[in-house]
């Protein structure tokens, strides 16, 4: 990461990337000390690269798109709250995206507050909607009356305490110590010690990395219509290859009441022919189907199957048909 000047308050903001080349920049949610920058240190091809801080997911995936930068880095679903909507209905609206790899940050909050501010003083909090959720019930043991301000950000919760004195402390990352003079108040205040958020670097890049064996494979797709049974027969598609779905979340299309797309997640790679196989019959089921990408997993974690379900196999079959087809003798 490029070294950056610190500001008044002891932020650090990053140098101007007006004269950086596209294939020097990446974007992510800023400013600098969220998540999001945490996730992006987990890029070796980004180190030594220009980062540019952006406000939100649209912007991030408006400049890869606009060729400002090579990538951006995004949030797409958290251990606790779920998918990150705001960033699956983009990746479904935002066309020849492709996710290039995943990445796991271990989601920690500590409560800060300018310094000479005790817990004792503290009456309001600044919060980022998602950060309070999680933090719910140690505010309700140990600040029963406080109040709460939405922030946009994790980091912007604590930069907005220097702002105005409206909030008394803010919920913020625990590095958020090396980014402004505040002073921690208490560690570990997530209701879930074990809560993860998940990021994807999107890119523009249709070339599929080669398969590992510890792969991850996304799509969006459409059910044909409302009925009985139509979900299933979509998921039908993965099920009778021994596809295993890691992530399956529906959002509403919009159009209509009722109307919904799926954002799935299979483990595997579409060139794994039992991948590749279901998302053929996803492609004969659904009306529209938005391929995302294959990329290794972040954990690293070789996906099981059954033997049957080998490529071999499958492989087979299709000499076996083909022989037919041709008319040739069988062996």
């Amino acid at each position: 990461m490029p070294e950056v000047p610190e500001n008044a308050t002891g932020a650090q903001t990053p140098h101007a990337e007006n004269a950086a080349p596209a294939t020097d920049t990446y974007s992510y949610l800023g400013p600098t000390g969220t998540f999001t920058e945490a996730a992006l240190a987990q890029v070796p091809e980004a180190r030594g690269k220009v980062w540019r801080s952006v406000n939100n997911v649209g912007e991030a995936l408006d400049d890869v798109t606009s060729g400002r930068s090579v990538a951006a880095m995004i949030a797409i679903e958290n251990s606790v709250e779920g998918g990150v909507s705001a960033t699956q209905d983009a990746l479904a609206n935002i066309p020849n995206l492709r996710i290039v790899g995943e990445y796991l940050v271990k989601v920690q909050f500590a409560l800060v507050a300018r310094p000479g501010i005790e817990l004792a003083d503290v009456h309001v909090v600044n919060a980022h909607p998602v950060a309070y959720a999680q933090c719910r019930s140690w505010l309700e043991t140990n600040l029963p009356t406080h109040g709460h301000i939405p922030s946009t950000s994790n980091v912007a919760s604590a930069s907005s305490l220097f702002e105005s004195d409206l909030a008394d402390a803010a919920i913020a990352p625990p590095n958020i110590v090396d980014h402004y003079d505040v002073t921690v108040l208490a560690d570990n205040i997530g209701d879930n010690q074990n809560a993860v958020t998940r990021f994807v670097l999107v890119g523009r890049n249709s070339a599929l990395p080669a398969p590992t064996g510890a792969d991850k494979t996304s799509i969006i797709a459409e059910l044909p219509e409302d009925r009985s049974g139509a979900l299933l027969e979509l998921l039908e598609q993965f099920s009778t290859r021994g596809v295993n779905l890691s992530l399956l979340q529906s959002r509403p299309i919009g159009d209509a009441l009722g109307r919904y797309r799926f954002v799935i997640d299979a483990d595997g790679h579409v060139l794994d022919e039992r991948v590749a196989d279901a998302l053929l019959g996803v492609r004969r089921f659904s009306p529209n189907v938005i391929f995302l990408g294959s990329y290794p997993r972040a954990d690293r974690a070789p996906v099981e199957y059954v033997e049957r379900y080998d490529d071999e196999v499958f492989i087979e079959a299709r000499d076996w048909l083909r022989s037919l087809i041709s008319g040739e003798p069988d062996a």
